[in-house]
């Protein structure tokens, strides 16, 4: 989806539209999403060089995230720029160049304040970016969930593994399911073990196979292990398996677990 609305919108010779499409779609995991971005950045440089703070926030998100090392210092050129000129992308991207030391000087509290810029300028990886530094651990946690509910997912994983640490346990597996069902792979292991071990809940073998169904589905064996091991231990019944194939939307899944575990015995 966002790829076609890339190519129409350079068809049209939107070019910024076209490079925020295509990274999009390079967020998602797109290949051609990431490649199509580095191209646009030759239509991108005139627009920023003419003035255009967007174009200059955006070329500096795409030499940074896409293109080969040796664009840093213009990443670095642009992000600045953006960030001057106050774009909470660009003070967002300036920001975290400062805090990792990239094409810069390392300077986390410069960091932070471009970071706090951005979110007050309504960026939710500003605000992702804030929480990581801020030394008030309630600030972060609400830091994190503010951008996790704006869409960062993984700002959802991160405000589990705190929330983790802090013994709230319950609120923790809320947010790994939360993360999960948006696709972090880390938080559907996690949800999968804590169900299964009785973290934050009592112990619950067909949402933790759920949940190591779901990670099989998106390329993650490691799962189907731990799934066959509560099988063989009785943890769940045939119908329970289904159950959980069911809630993970892998029927398959469950039959295949069963034939493995029951083999021709099966009820």
């Amino acid at each position: 989806m966002h790829l076609d609305e890339g190519r129409r919108a350079a068809e049209a010779g939107d070019w910024i539209a076209a490079g925020h499409a295509f990274v999009r779609a390079a967020m998602e995991g797109s290949a051609q999403g990431a490649e199509l971005a580095t191209r646009v950045t030759v239509e991108l440089v005139p627009l920023a060089d003419s003035g255009s703070v967007e174009a200059a926030a955006l070329l500096a998100g795409i030499y940074l995230e896409y293109s080969h090392e040796s664009a840093l210092p213009m990443a670095v050129r642009y992000a600045r720029a953006a960030a001057e000129a106050g774009h909470p992308a660009g003070q967002r991207t300036y920001g975290y160049m400062l805090m990792m030391g990239l094409g810069v000087e390392e300077d986390r509290e410069r960091a932070a304040e471009l970071f706090r810029a951005a979110a007050e300028g309504g960026d939710a990886y500003g605000r992702f970016n804030l929480a990581q530094l801020v030394d008030d651990p309630d600030e972060s946690l609400r830091l994190f969930e503010a951008a996790a509910r704006e869409g960062i997912v993984v700002a959802g994983a991160v405000l589990a593994d705190r929330l983790s640490a802090l013994d709230r346990d319950e609120e923790a597996l809320g947010w790994y399911v939360w993360a999960a069902e948006r696709g972090h792979k880390g938080a559907m292991n996690a949800a999968a073990c804590w169900y299964r071990d009785g973290f934050g809940t009592a112990p619950d073998p067909v949402q933790a196979v759920r949940w190591f169904f779901v990670m099989l589905a998106h390329g993650d064996g490691d799962g189907i292990h731990e799934a066959i091991q509560l099988a063989k231990a009785g943890a769940l019944d045939e119908e329970q398996m289904r159950e959980a194939g069911r809630l993970a939307g892998d029927p398959g899944a469950a039959e295949a677990l069963i034939s493995t575990v029951l083999g021709d015995g099966r009820a």
